[in-house]
C-alpha cells in the first residue's frame, strides 16, 4: 500500500501539488492522469523518493521494493542483455560471491537464496522481456552505445521490469515503443503481481491495465475506481452535479442580493434583509469546472482533387543504394485513411517519406497528381521549433505574403489566439509545441496529411481533439503511431510493413494485436467491418434537414420552457408576499404548494419535449 497525506510541493515558489491525499491499493494498477503541467511527474518523483516535499507525508511499507523508470537512457559498452541481468543487484552480488570461492558453510546459504530469487531462470526471463520490447537475439548482444536513445530507454524499461519491484512507477513507458512492443507491455502489466502507478496518455493502455484512476487537478488528487472510460463517466457525472449546484447557488445568491437591495432601507423588513445578508456572506462559492479553451485542432480542408493522389507500382526505395522496401504496390485516394503498422526499423517512416516524394525511387514507379499538397508531421519538427520565437512569428515566416488576419486565423484553428499566439515557444509545454507544429504543416490546406507519431507530447484530451479534427478533415490521412486508440478511431485500413515489403493487412487492429501477441493468425480472424465514413458536408446537410423537420418539436419545447419560467416567476412573487407577514398567509402557502406541483409537472413536460427534439435532431 502506498499513501500520501496533505502533500505540498512547490516549484519556483508556486505550489504544484497543494494538499493532495490518497491511499492506493496494495496491488493492481493505478493510472495517474491529468492535463500536461498538472504535476504528475513531480508527484511520481516524490513517490520514488527523489524529490522532497514542502509539506505533508508519504508512506509505504518498509520492506516494499520500489522501482522507478528514470528518463535517463543507460549507456556504455555493456550489451543490452548483460545490462538487464545486472539490474538484479542481489543476484549479481550472490553470483560474484559464489564465483570468488565462498566458504563451504556459506555455499549452502548462497544456493538457497539463489533458488529463492529464481536466479538460475533469470537469463531466460531477461531475454523474454527484451524480445517483447523489440530486441532480437542479435540486438540483445549489441553494446548499449550502438543504440539510439529511444532503444536505450527500452533497455532501461526492460531492466526495471526484470527486477520486479513491489511498487512499480512508470512515467510514459510506451513513449519510445512501437505499437507491437506497446501491446506486449500492456499484456505484461495486466498480470503484474505488485502495485503499478502508471502515468500514460494512452486511453487503451489505461482501459486494459488500470483498475483505479488517480486524477490530478488543481493540486489535488481524486481517486476513482475502474478504468479510464469508467473514470470519464464518473467525472462527467460529478462535473454535471457541480455545474447544477453552481447554477442553483448563483440563482439563490441573486435572489438574496435582490431581496437585500430592495428591503434593507425599510424598517419593517430591515431585520429580514440583515439576516439574508449574513446568509449571503456565509455562502461558499461552488467552483466552476476547469476547462481548457486551447484544446483545439481544426485541419483546413483542401480543394478537391481527382483520385488517385499517389500510386506506387512495383516500387523499390532505400538509402545509399541499399533497398529497404521492394515490390511496393499501393494506391492512395483523397478520402483514404491509412495506418502503417510494423515494428520500428522495418521501414514505416521510409514508406511514408516515399509516398510524399521525400525519397527517390530506386526501381519501379511513383506517380502523384501534379497539384498534390502534403502536410508531413514528425517529432523532429517539434524539437526544431525556434524556442526564442513566438507562434505568430513562426507562422508569419511560414506563410510569407499572407495577410496578418490569415496568419492569425491559421493559429486560431489550433488554439493559439490572443496572448497565447505571442508567448515564447521556449516557455510552452511539449503538447503546445506539437499543436504549433501541426498548425505549421497544415497551413496550405494539404490534400494529404502524414502523421508520424503525432501523440507523443499530447495528453488524452488533446489526443481526442486530434481524433475529432481528423474525422472532420476532407483529405487523405496516413498515420504511423503506437497509440492504438488513434489508429482505431482514424484508420479505415492497415498496411503491414515487414520483411522488406508493405502489404495490406486483412483485418482490424484487434486482429493485428492478436497476431502480435501470438494468439491467432490474421486469416483465422473474422474482420469486423468498420462503419462507413460519412462525408462531412453531407453530414452537415443531413443535420440541417433534421433540424428543419424537428421545428414543431422545437416549438413545443420552447412553449414548455416558457411555461416553466412563468410558473417559477409566479412562485417567487408568492414567496415575496409571504415575507411581508400578510394576514392571508395560509392561502399563500397553499398557492405555493400548488405552484410547486405545477412546476414539477411543467418541468417533466419540458424535459420530455427537449429529449424528443434532441433525438430528432441527432437522427
Amino acid at each position: 500500500m502506498l499513501s500520501f497525506t496533505d502533500l505540498v510541493i512547490r516549484m519556483g515558489g508556486r505550489p504544484i501539488i497543494d494538499g493532495a491525499s490518497a491511499t492506493l491499493p496494495a496491488r493492481g494498477c493505478v493510472g495517474l492522469v491529468g492535463r500536461n503541467g498538472a504535476g504528475k511527474s513531480t508527484l511520481m518523483k516524490v513517490m520514488a523518493g527523489v524529490l522532497d516535499v514542502d509539506g505533508g507525508r508519504i508512506d509505504k511499507p518498509r520492506a516494499a521494493r520500489l522501482g522507478w523508470l528514470k528518463q535517463d537512457a543507460p549507456q556504455g559498452s555493456t550489451s543490452a542483455f548483460e545490462t538487464v541481468l545486472a539490474a538484479d543487484t542481489e543476484r549479481a552480488a550472490l553470483l560474484a560471491e559464489e564465483e570468488a570461492g565462498a566458504a563451504p558453510e556459506r555455499l549452502a546459504d548462497l544456493h538457497e537464496r539463489l533458488i529463492a530469487i529464481d536466479a538460475y531462470t533469470a537469463p531466460a526471463r531477461a531475454a523474454r522481456i527484451l524480445k517483447g520490447l523489440g530486441f532480437d537475439e542479435a540486438m540483445q548482444a549489441r553494446p548499449l552505445d550502438s543504440f539510439s536513445g529511444g532503444w536505450r530507454m527500452r533497455v532501461a524499461l526492460a531492466s526495471l521490469l526484470f527486477t520486479g519491484p513491489d511498487i512499480l512507477l512508470l512515467d510514459e513507458p510506451s513513449n519510445h515503443l512501437d505499437l507491437e512492443s506497446a501491446l506486449w507491455l500492456e499484456d505484461f502489466l495486466i498480470s503484474y503481481p505488485g502495485l503499478i502507478v502508471l502515468i500514460s496518455h494512452e486511453r487503451d493502455l489505461l482501459n486494459r491495465v488500470a483498475g483505479h484512476i488517480a486524477h490530478l487537478e488543481a493540486g489535488k488528487v481524486q481517486l476513482y475506481t475502474g478504468n479510464y472510460d469508467s473514470f470519464e463517466r464518473q467525472r462527467a457525472e460529478r462535473l454535471a452535479q457541480l455545474e447544477a449546484a453552481r447554477t442553483a447557488q448563483a440563482a439563490q445568491r441573486a435572489k438574496l442580493q435582490d431581496y437585500v437591495a430592495r428591503n434593507s432601507a425599510r424598517a419593517s423588513t430591515a431585520k429580514q434583509a440583515q439576516s439574508r445578508a449574513k446568509a449571503l456572506a456565509r455562502m461558499q462559492p461552488v467552483a466552476e469546472a476547469a476547462t481548457d479553451p486551447t484544446m483545439k485542432f481544426d485541419f483546413p480542408s483542401p480543394a478537391p482533387l481527382r483520385p488517385p493522389l499517389v500510386t506506387l507500382d512495383q516500387t523499390q526505395v532505400g538509402y545509399d543504394g541499399n533497398p529497404v522496401l521492394s515490390g511496393l504496390d499501393l494506391r492512395l485516394d483523397p478520402d483514404d485513411r491509412l495506418a502503417l503498422v510494423g515494428r520500428n526499423g522495418n521501414g514505416k517512416t521510409t514508406l511514408a517519406r516515399l509516398m510524399i516524394g521525400q525519397l527517390p525511387v530506386m526501381a519501379g514507379a511513383r506517380n502523384a497528381t501534379g497539384k498534390l499538397k502534403v502536410g508531413y508531421f514528425t517529432q523532429y519538427q517539434v524539437e526544431e521549433l525556434d524556442r526564442d520565437a513566438t507562434p505568430l512569428q513562426h507562422m508569419s515566416r511560414a506563410m510569407k505574403g499572407a495577410s496578418p488576419s490569415a496568419v492569425r486565423a491559421q493559429l486560431g484553428r489550433f488554439g493559439f489566439s490572443g496572448p497565447s499566439a505571442e508567448q515564447q515557444i521556449g516557455t510552452m509545454s511539449g503538447g503546445e509545441r506539437a499543436r504549433l507544429a501541426l498548425a505549421l504543416v497544415t497551413r496550405d490546406a494539404p490534400h494529404l496529411i502524414v502523421l508520424d507519431e503525432p501523440t507523443n507530447h499530447l495528453d488524452i484530451d488533446a489526443r481526442q481533439a486530434l481524433v475529432q479534427a481528423l474525422a472532420g478533415y476532407d483529405g487523405a490521412v496516413v498515420v504511423v503511431s503506437h497509440d492504438r486508440h488513434l489508429i482505431e478511431a482514424t484508420a479505415d485500413r492497415l498496411v503491414l510493413v515487414d520483411a522488406g515489403r508493405a502489404t495490406p493487412f486483412d483485418g482490424s487492429i484487434d486482429d493485428y494485436e492478436a497476431l502480435v501477441l501470438g494468439a491467432s493468425a490474421p486469416a483465422a480472424a473474422a474482420p469486423v467491418p468498420k462503419p462507413a465514413r460519412i462525408d462531412p458536408k453531407e453530414a452537415r446537410r443531413q443535420a440541417a434537414a433534421r433540424r428543419e423537420a424537428a421545428q414543431p418539436l422545437r416549438k413545443a419545447m420552447l412553449a414548455a420552457e416558457a411555461r416553466v419560467t412563468r410558473l417559477i416567476a409566479e412562485r417567487e412573487a408568492v414567496e415575496e408576499q409571504m415575507t411581508q407577514a400578510p394576514a392571508d398567509i395560509t392561502s399563500l402557502m397553499l398557492r405555493r404548494g400548488a405552484l410547486d406541483a405545477e412546476i414539477a409537472a411543467a418541468e417533466a413536460q419540458w424535459l420530455a419535449a427537449s429529449d424528443a427534439y434532441d433525438a430528432a435532431v441527432a437522427g
